[in-house]
């Protein structure tokens, strides 16, 4: 096969590969709806209900006391893990009732209404809303996680951009692997071609 058809069979190749990545690039360079899709949801604070008198354990690396719509909540670190204590106890703090973690969801959203709108479904410590958002309450470090529709597009197209196209791990660094390999030899085919002149 002559230089310059394997230049033009690459060059086919490669088309949707290269517009994918091209399209995909474009995206992640204007950055448009990311604000939303990748919005961190804090947990509103509140100003404590009383003055508590702490003694640490020996075991925590680090403690945050702070008051939420739903009271006053302890956070230890223990071995790198969040504890939730209660802080006049020190047991752990039982987690919300469904009805509790609407109210603190509510709290939350009052920054971003228009994002996340109503809570149509709650299981568990996962909600989810009437735009379609799912939230999710870590418990022990009492952070909330968001994500919507709009992030599951954006981590597509990061898919779609970074060539990982299968659900193999395997398969796509085979994909590429062979995608630069192609794209080295167009590169190196143009330029023989435009030398050969």
């Amino acid at each position: 096969m002559t230089s310059r058809k394997l230049h033009k069979l690459i060059g086919l190749i490669l088309v949707l590969p290269m517009l994918g990545w091209t399209l995909t690039g474009l995206v992640f360079f204007i950055k448009p709806g990311y604000q939303g899709a990748y919005e961190q949801l804090p947990i509103k604070s509140h100003p404590l209900n009383q003055t508590l008198n702490l003694t640490a354990k020996e075991n925590w690396q680090e403690i945050k006391l702070l008051s939420t719509i739903l009271g006053d909540h302890l956070l230890v670190k223990v071995n790198n893990k969040s504890e939730h204590l209660d802080p006049l106890t020190l047991s752990k703090k039982a987690q919300p009732t469904d009805e509790q973690f609407k109210i603190l969801l509510r709290d939350a959203f009052s920054h971003n209404e228009a994002r996340y709108g109503e809570i149509v479904s709650i299981d568990g410590l996962s909600a989810k809303t009437s735009t379609g958002v799912k939230v999710t309450l870590n418990w022990p470090s009492l952070r909330l996680s968001q994500s919507g529709e709009d992030t599951e597009l954006i981590n597509l197209l990061y898919q779609v951009h970074y060539l990982q196209w299968t659900p193999s791990k395997a398969v796509n660094d085979v994909l590429g692997i062979a995608g630069l390999i192609l794209l080295m030899s167009l590169t190196v085919l143009g330029v023989r071609l435009y030398l050969k002149k």
